[in-house]
């Protein structure tokens, strides 16, 4: 299955995109670093510079029907970015309306918020998210990891950085079931 990973420029963090881009290969799957410009993405790690990843995809080049789902890793800044921008943004609703599974950790839910994907959904993340979750209808749980089918997709979503493990685990179990 080729597997869109969705950030910004720069503001991800790089755990949270290296982590589960690493279990999709391990899984034999292929991972797609797709961004809002060319070149390369700018990691961190919290608020310090890390790697820096090659793109292999431009939004607005690219549909959500390429890919069989969507990873959105979190970082403070990335989704942020991601959500002023109206290609990034309509790239993420594309997987919702195309009824494709989509994994998002930490603060990623942002974009999901910006792409009023939320409503009626239950799903965790960042504790600071909770507000904005639930102001866009949303029901916020403090979890290891949610999976939510309460809509046209499966939405797996988890808190952190420490969830990650848990998180590969789920969202490649509901990716590899949608493939099926």
């Amino acid at each position: 299955m080729r597997i869109a990973f969705l950030t910004a420029p720069e503001g991800v963090e790089q755990i949270e995109l290296t982590d589960p881009w690493q279990a999709a290969k391990d899984a034999g799957h292929e991972p797609v670093l797709v961004s809002t410009k060319s070149g390369e993405i700018q990691a961190f790690n919290h608020l310090d510079k890390a790697d820096t990843f090659p793109v292999d995809e431009v939004v607005g080049e690219v549909s959500a029907g390429s890919f069989g789902g969507l990873v959105l890793p979190g970082g403070v800044a990335n989704p942020d970015f991601l959500r002023m921008d109206e290609k990034a943004v309509a790239f993420v609703r594309d997987f919702f309306e195309r009824g494709r599974p989509v994994a998002a950790i930490c603060h990623a839910p942002w974009t999901l918020v910006e792409a009023d994907v939320v409503r009626g959904r239950v799903l965790t993340s960042w504790p600071s998210l909770q507000t904005d979750l639930r102001n866009a209808g949303g029901t916020w749980v403090d979890e290891q990891v949610k999976i939510c089918d309460h809509g046209t997709n499966k939405l797996v979503t988890s808190r952190k950085p420490d969830d990650l493990k848990a998180f590969c685990e789920a969202y490649l179990d509901v990716f590899a079931q949608e493939a099926a």
